[in-house]
């Protein structure tokens, strides 16, 4: 089944992408949240014109996205948790928490834009999560899991 994308979907595509997908999944659950649109040649039409008066938009949107990455490589990020025994978290530091900090130094990012390597995190140390600013503008970014002071 062909559909084309009203919103990003994870692991599949974003908004405006022509994507196949079994028919239950485009039947049962995309086209009922509103995720996506049959690709009808005239859906088709409508599609390929919208992207035409967006291309020039588009610029402007990444260039914005890429200032707001370059913007990350000047913030060094240490986010304290409750620690147990050696470097054990009690509870665990996810995109949630990485995004709250985030807003604090002044850098909005969406959580569901923030991908952390390996989920979440149970330890303290250093480590690294990919930030999507915009589909073509992925920055890469090392944050530290400190111990909080007892």
């Amino acid at each position: 089944m062909e559909l084309i994308l009203k919103k990003d979907v994870e692991n599949l595509g974003f908004a405006d992408d022509m994507v196949t997908v079994k028919n239950g999944f485009g039947r049962n659950y995309l086209i009922p949240q509103g995720l996506a649109v049959l690709a009808t040649p005239s859906a088709k039409k409508v599609l390929a014109e919208t992207l035409k008066q967006r291309a020039h938009k588009e610029k402007k949107i990444v260039d914005d996205a890429q200032k707001e990455a370059d913007k990350l490589t000047s913030i060094e990020l240490k986010i304290t948790a409750k620690t147990g025994e050696g470097d054990k978290l009690f509870g665990s530091v996810s995109n949630a928490d990485l995004a709250e900090a985030l807003a604090k130094e002044g850098l909005e990012v969406d959580k569901k834009f923030i991908t952390i390597a390996g989920g979440l995190i149970k330890r303290t140390g250093h480590y690294d999560a990919k930030i999507r600013f915009h589909r073509n503008v992925v920055a890469d970014f090392g944050f530290d899991v400190i111990a909080a002071a007892k």
